[in-house]
């Protein structure tokens, strides 16, 4: 005899695979995104990657060193602040930014208050459509575009395209690309370095020595009272490896000489202290390259008078 479902069980299995598919979209929309998965979304050629761990240096008591910092006594920024309650040095806990051909794309996790962001985009003529929000920026012709991500992220770009933060929304197929295990970390291919804009002076040399590698990532992180940049050079050979080791070896120690002329000793709280400290080395087709930072250095680099 042929089993016929009764109404009840037919009711029953829809709402058990109902429940699953909600329960299974909130467990995807509430899970943990990794910087490797942000990074997978991001617009990666010809860019600089920058990611930074808020969570991490409030926690180890570095983030207090941009305490004061000059972006944030920025009138434009107290207004931001004071109209949307968001106070990066309290509320932001991780922010990844690709700075790209086509405009500047950001990850930001936090606590947000999305109503006063809709209030504030408004209030500078800008516009929202369900969650979608766009207004104009600081110059003619760039858009900024931002929607709630995640509860706790926020999608954004700055670029000519009024939608570009959209672009956002798809992840590149495959696993999520390996990142540094460190909370400041940047990442670009040397081919950016070609141009040398916006480098201070006393980089210039050093920058010159990577213009041809395949990328450079620097990190940040804690190493006792101070902090610890290293940098990891990927060259087209192990020979361009050696090559670029020896160059920047050379640069430190030509700095270092010409300072010792001046009759003057290398301070730690100014860049040319910090760059005539590095140390370089090879593994392979690698550069590896390790700078101590003193605090000084960055209260100075942030607009603070050290205490």
């Amino acid at each position: 005899m042929d089993y016929k479902p009764q109404p009840w069980q037919l009711i029953l299995l829809i709402a058990l695979f109902c429940g699953a598919s909600v329960g299974g979209m909130v467990w995807y929309r509430s899970r943990e995104l990794t910087p490797g998965q942000y990074l997978q979304r991001m617009p990666v050629e010809n860019s600089l990657v920058l990611w930074m761990d808020f969570a991490e240096l409030r926690r180890t008591g570095l983030l207090q060193l941009f305490a004061g910092a000059k972006a944030g006594e920025d009138p434009e920024y107290q207004a931001f602040v004071r109209e949307t309650r968001f106070d990066y040095m309290q509320d932001l806990d991780g922010a990844m930014v690709a700075f790209a051909p086509s405009g500047n794309f950001f990850f930001v996790k936090g606590r947000f208050e999305w109503k006063n962001l809709r209030d504030y985009t408004e209030a500078q003529s800008g516009t929202c459509l369900n969650a979608l929000c766009r207004m104009n920026g600081s110059s003619p012709g760039r858009h900024i575009s931002l929607y709630p991500f995640r509860g706790d992220v926020m999608a954004m770009a700055v670029s000519s395209n009024e939608y570009a933060v959209l672009q956002l929304q798809q992840s590149r197929p495959g696993a999520a690309p390996p990142v540094p295990n460190a909370p400041i970390w940047l990442a670009f291919p040397g081919s950016l370095l070609k141009s040398g804009k916006n480098l201070p002076n006393g980089a210039r040399p050093f920058v010159r020595t990577m213009e041809n590698a395949i990328s450079v990532t620097v990190t940040f992180a804690p190493e006792g009272a101070r902090l610890a940049a290293r940098i990891e050079v990927r060259c087209q050979s192990d020979r361009d490896a050696s090559d670029v080791a020896a160059q920047l070896t050379s640069t430190t120690r030509l700095l270092r000489t010409l300072i010792e002329r001046e009759h003057q000793q290398p301070n730690p709280a100014d860049l040319s202290g910090v760059l005539v400290s590095g140390s370089f080395r090879t593994e392979g087709s690698r550069v590896l390259g390790y700078w101590p930072i003193e605090k000084a250095f960055v209260q100075n680099l942030v607009g603070r008078r050290s205490e």
